[in-house]
C-alpha cells in the first residue's frame, strides 16, 4: 500500500473527540450539519508514510494490575518518537507507584491511545489520551505533542505559543471562552496558564485554537471533557513560527479533504482476492490429526510482518486477533495475515478490560475494531479475543448479540514478562496438547524470533498448526459462548 509522506489528508471517517465528527452532509438533502467548534478532525494514519505502532504493556501482572500503551513511531520524526516513548515508560512506572498505595477495590487499569491531530509537511502531533482507573470510576487526561520537520524538533503544546507572555494571553481568551460557554461550572483557578495545564491543543479545520483540560482539572468532574476553542484571529497573533505553520497545515488538509469528498470509491475488494479465499479453504480434520492453535494478540506491530514471513516459511497457520485502532492504522498487514490463510479474530479497539464497562461500550469497542478489520480483510471477524482474559455476563451478552464467540487460551507462553527467546519457545512446546489454544503477542520481538523453534519442535511431535474453529471441526463455534481448549467443553 502506497502512502503520501505526511500526507495533509484529513480521515473523512475519523471520529472527533467530542463525538461530533466532523460537518457531514445529510443523506439525500442538502443540509450541512456543522461541527462542534472543539472538535478536532483526525488524520488518517494510513496516509502516513513510515508509520507503525509501539505497545507497551505491564510485564509482570502479578500485581494485580493492568496496563496497556501504545504510541506511534514515525521513521522521520526521531526526536518525536523518543519523546513518545520517554513519556510511555514514565507514565507506566507512576502508575505502577499509585497502585502500590490503593485502597482495595476493581483491579486497576492504565490505558493509553493515540490518535493524530496533525500530519503535515509542516507539522505533526501526536494526541495522547490517558485513562485511569485506580478506585471505582475512570479519570482521563490528554496530552498533545507536536514536531517541526523543518528542524527535527519535537515539543509540547506550548511550543506552538511564541513565549511566555503569549500563553498568559491565551489563558485570558480561553477563560473568556469557558464561561460564556459554560458559565459557573468552570473552576476559575483551573485555568492557570502554564505549560503543565495547557498541555494539550491542536487546531480545528477553521484554524481555531482547541485546548482541552484534564478530567477535574476546570470544572467538576462530572462535566467530563472541558475544551475551548480560541478563534483563529484571535489566537494568530500569540502563535510561534511552528504554531503558524500548523495553522496552515490544518487548513490546508481541510480544504482537501472538502475538494476530495466526492471523489470517486476505492474499486478494489479484498474479499475478492482468490489467493485469499484459496488459502482460507484450507482446513485439518483435528480429529484424525494432533492440532494446535498458535494465537498472537496485540498487532499489528513493527514484528508482525517478520512473524508473517516465518509462518509462511514454516507452512503453519495461525489466528491474529489485533487491536482495532492498530488494525485501522496497518490495514495492509491486516489484509496480508487473512490473504496468507490465517483467521483474524477481534481484540476490541484499545485492549482496555472490556468485563468491567457497561454493554453500550462494549459494543462500541468490538464493533469499530470490527469495522477495521471487515475495512482491511472485506470479512467480519466472528471471534473475539477478551484483553486480559477478562470475561463477565455484559461481555458475554454482547458477543452473543453481535454473533461472536469468546476464545481465550490453556496454555499461556507468559511471553508479556520479556525474556529470551528460547524461553518462549520451551514453555510453548512443553505445555502443548492435542487442542491447545497457545497465547503469544506479534508485538514482541522475542516471540516472533521463537516461533520458527516452536513450529519445528511441534511439528516434529506431531502437530498440526491450524486456525482456533479448525480445532471444533463440523461442532462449529456458538456465538456467545466461551472456548479456551479444543480438548474442553465451551462454557456458558
Amino acid at each position: 500500500m502506497r502512502k503520501k509522506r505526511f500526507s495533509p489528508g484529513i480521515a473523512l471517517l475519523a471520529l472527533s473527540v467530542s463525538g461530533c465528527g466532523m460537518a457531514a452532509t445529510v443523506p439525500d438533502r442538502d443540509i450541512v450539519v456543522p461541527a462542534e467548534p472543539t472538535s478536532i478532525d483526525f488524520v488518517d494514519p494510513t496516509t502516513v508514510v513510515g508509520l507503525s505502532t509501539r505497545t507497551l504493556t505491564n510485564g509482570d501482572s502479578a500485581d494485580g494490575t493492568y496496563a496497556h500503551i501504545t504510541y506511534p513511531e514515525l521513521d522521520e520524526a526521531p526526536a518525536l518518537n523518543r519523546t513518545l516513548r520517554e513519556r510511555a515508560r514514565a507514565q507506566l512506572r507512576a502508575f505502577r507507584e499509585r497502585a502500590k498505595t490503593r485502597a482495595a477495590g476493581p483491579r486497576p487499569e492504565l490505558n493509553v491511545n493515540w490518535q493524530l491531530a496533525a500530519s503535515s509537511p509542516r507539522a505533526v502531533a501526536v494526541r495522547m489520551r490517558t485513562g485511569e482507573k485506580l478506585k471505582a470510576g475512570w479519570y482521563y487526561s490528554t496530552r498533545t505533542y507536536w514536531f517541526d520537520p523543518r528542524d527535527g524538533r519535537a515539543v509540547g503544546s506550548s511550543g506552538l505559543l511564541a513565549g511566555e507572555d503569549a500563553l498568559r494571553r491565551l489563558g485570558v481568551l480561553v477563560k473568556r471562552e469557558l464561561i460564556q460557554e459554560r458559565g459557573s461550572r468552570i473552576v476559575a483557578g483551573g485555568i492557570i496558564a502554564d505549560a503543565d495545564r495547557f498541555d494539550s491543543m491542536a487546531f480545528n479545520r477553521d484554524g481555531d485554537l482547541v485546548v482541552e483540560f484534564d478530567d477535574c482539572q476546570a470544572g467538576p468532574c462530572r462535566l467530563g471533557r472541558v475544551a475551548a476553542a480560541v478563534p483563529a484571529d484571535d489566537v494568530t497573533p500569540l502563535l510561534s513560527g511552528l504554531g503558524a505553520r500548523a495553522q496552515d497545515g490544518v487548513r490546508a488538509a481541510a480544504r482537501k479533504a472538502a475538494e476530495d469528498l466526492n471523489g470517486p470509491p476505492p474499486t478494489d475488494d479484498p474479499a475478492d482476492d482468490t489467493e485469499a479465499v484459496r488459502n482460507l479453504a484450507v482446513t485439518t480434520d483435528c480429529s484424525e490429526t494432533k492440532c494446535v492453535a498458535l494465537t498472537f494478540d496485540d498487532g499489528p506491530g513493527p514484528h508482525t510482518g517478520a512473524l508473517l514471513d516465518k509462518l509462511q516459511e514454516g507452512r503453519a497457520r495461525a489466528t491474529f486477533f489485533p487491536l482495532g485502532a492498530n488494525a485501522a492504522a496497518d490495514p495492509s498487514l491486516v489484509l496480508r495475515m487473512s490473504a496468507e490463510g490465517h483467521l483474524v479474530g477481534n481484540h476490541g479497539w484499545t485492549h482496555r478490560n472490556l468485563s468491567g464497562l457497561p454493554t453500550s461500550k462494549i459494543a462500541d469497542s468490538l464493533r469499530r475494531a470490527g469495522n477495521a478489520i471487515s475495512v482491511a480483510t472485506g470479512r467480519t471477524p466472528t471471534l473475539v479475543r477478551p484483553p486480559y482474559g477478562a470475561v463477565g455476563p455484559e461481555l458475554r451478552a454482547v458477543a452473543a448479540e453481535q454473533g461472536m464467540s469468546l476464545v481465550t487460551w490453556d496454555v499461556d507462553t507468559h511471553d508479556h514478562k520479556g525474556g529470551k527467546s528460547a524461553d518462549i519457545a520451551e514453555r510453548a512446546v512443553r505445555a502443548a496438547h492435542p487442542g491447545a489454544i497457545i497465547l503469544m503477542h506479534d508485538i514482541h520481538r522475542e516471540t516472533v524470533d521463537a516461533v520458527p523453534d516452536i513450529l519445528k519442535r511441534l511439528r516434529g511431535k506431531g502437530y498440526s498448526f491450524v486456525t482456533v474453529p479448525e480445532l471444533y471441526g463440523t461442532a462449529g463455534m456458538q456465538a456467545g459462548r466461551m472456548y479456551r481448549s479444543g480438548s474442553e467443553q465451551p462454557l456458558t
